[in-house]
């Protein structure tokens, strides 16, 4: 596990690494056609937010982080689990949910991914068993959840937990690690480590910048890489895949990456004055859509006539989501009693039924074993 850090990445400067493989060729244009799409999606709500002000949800951007979505866009199956945190955008498109449900849940309407009830934080889409959440650590313990089931199923389906660094704040993440670890479950935790908690720098937080090495005390695969470079991302994430896929167990890799944006919303909160110019310039000259783009020029992988299609491609495709978000009803009000809780408790009530309650004593004389 080689040593990386935020400080390592900004003292290398240019990044001259990406690397497209023998064989290599579709996953690149396929990775690099979702990170191009991802973040002309992001832009344009970012436009959109505020003007009109019908997207009245908090709302996280991704911008500079597309890498991992646009990996795990071409890694997951159907039927894999895929967990995230409240920048959610990415991981909802790496499933292959559909973007103009995306933009319809944004802006509050029935014909949402979730009716227009959850919006970006929470998003979900369970026909492809995509989860989003506001809790901050929660991905790791849910997913966790799930990957239990497919050890339990016996199926060759993973669990994917995607998260910032800030959720390794959180004890829930380190016991999650633990467990996952001792019970040798199908799952990946997939560590965006884009070093700020809002406005708080990562070593403000944490006495060292060390967390995959930290994950490897626990008995668990752990890699560090430079989350900017699609194709080592995809290449590290497929090994890790496969290999949970095979009953191999857990693995945790950190990805480190930058946003570009704000912590919330479209607008810039550099004011604060957390976090210096230089450093975003920095982290925008090492694009993880740049950076492979460049690499694909190199090797005649892309035409510029390519490149103009595919952004008039996008640009349609957002265009109707647009239309399609504005367009549409608004949900009509639900049964807020029921939304999120159901009196029905069917599995419980075939369990009780083989009780007998008469044979329980309440009253019962308590005894306690030798020895404690």
């Amino acid at each position: 596990m080689n040593p990386l850090s935020h400080a390592d990445i900004l003292r290398a400067g240019r990044y001259k690494g990406v690397r497209i493989g023998k064989g290599e060729a579709e996953v690149a244009r396929s990775v690099f056609r979702f990170m191009l799409r991802l973040r002309r999606c992001e832009e344009a709500l970012a436009r959109e937010y505020h003007p009109a002000d019908e997207m009245r949800c908090p709302v996280h951007f991704c911008v500079g982080q597309e890498a991992v979505p646009a990996a795990l866009s071409v890694l997951l199956r159907e039927d894999d689990y895929l967990f995230c945190h409240h920048r959610s955008h990415g991981y909802y498109l790496a499933k292959n949910a559909p973007m103009d449900a995306l933009f319809a849940e944004l802006y509050g309407k029935g014909t949402g991914a979730n009716g227009g009830l959850a919006g970006s934080q929470d998003i979900s889409f369970p026909a492809r068993r995509f989860f989003s959440g506001a809790i901050l650590a929660g991905a790791t313990a849910i997913a966790l959840g799930a990957a239990l089931g497919c050890q339990v199923r016996k199926t060759t389906d993973v669990a994917v937990a995607g998260f910032g660094e800030s959720a390794t704040d959180e004890g829930i993440f380190w016991e999650a690690v633990n467990y996952a670890a001792v019970a040798k479950l199908p799952i990946i935790f997939v560590c965006e480590n884009n070093n700020y908690s809002v406005f708080s720098p990562q070593l403000k937080r944490q006495a060292l910048d060390n967390i995959s090495e930290r994950v490897a005390t626990f008995g668990m695969r752990s890699t560090a890489i430079f989350g900017n470079d699609a194709m080592k991302v995809y290449r590290t994430l497929g090994k890790e895949i496969a290999s949970a896929r095979a009953g191999k167990g857990p693995a945790f890799i950190e990805a480190y990456t930058y946003r570009w944006s704000g912590h919330y919303g479209p607008e810039s909160d550099d004011l604060v004055g957390y976090r210096e110019a230089s450093e975003l310039e920095a982290w925008k000259r090492n694009s993880p859509i740049s950076l492979l783009e460049e690499a694909m020029r190199a090797q005649s992988l892309i035409a510029p006539d390519e490149m103009e299609s595919l952004e008039q491609e996008v640009a349609s495709e957002i265009d109707r989501c647009f239309k399609f978000a504005k367009s549409s009803p608004f949900p009509t009000l639900p049964d807020w009693s029921t939304l999120n809780c159901s009196s029905a408790s069917p599995l419980a009530d075939q369990l009780l039924a083989e009780l007998e309650l008469t044979d329980f004593d309440a009253q019962q004389q308590s005894s306690q074993a030798k020895g404690y």
